[in-house]
């Protein structure tokens, strides 16, 4: 089933997600490489596609797991988790509708 994984940041995060951005990427790449990865990135803190210095609000990863508790145990186990980039995640289930 798929899930959503939505992701807030904490205030000035920027440089622990940058930090921590080599690491993140590596674990969406080992999904996208399982075809089990709908769609990940960042959000924008600004209206812009690169927000500079404004940095990121959060992120949005929507992607296949077994079960819930294993779509929450993936996320908690994120790099930015870790960083201490994420003030809150959280994981429901999701139901593609469009594009078929």
């Amino acid at each position: 089933m798929l899930y959503a994984i939505i992701a807030e940041d904490r205030a000035d995060s920027l440089e622990s997600r940058l930090a921590a951005r080599p690491a993140h990427l590596e674990r969406l790449q080992a999904l996208q490489g399982e075809a089990r990865l709908i769609l990940a990135g960042p959000c924008p803190a600004i209206d812009a596609p690169d927000p500079g210095p404004a940095g990121f609000s959060g992120s949005i990863i929507i992607a296949e797991f077994a079960s819930l508790s294993a779509a929450r145990a993936w996320a908690e186990a994120d790099p930015y988790v870790a960083a201490g980039v994420y003030q809150q995640v959280t994981v429901k289930p999701f139901k593609k509708v469009l594009p078929a």
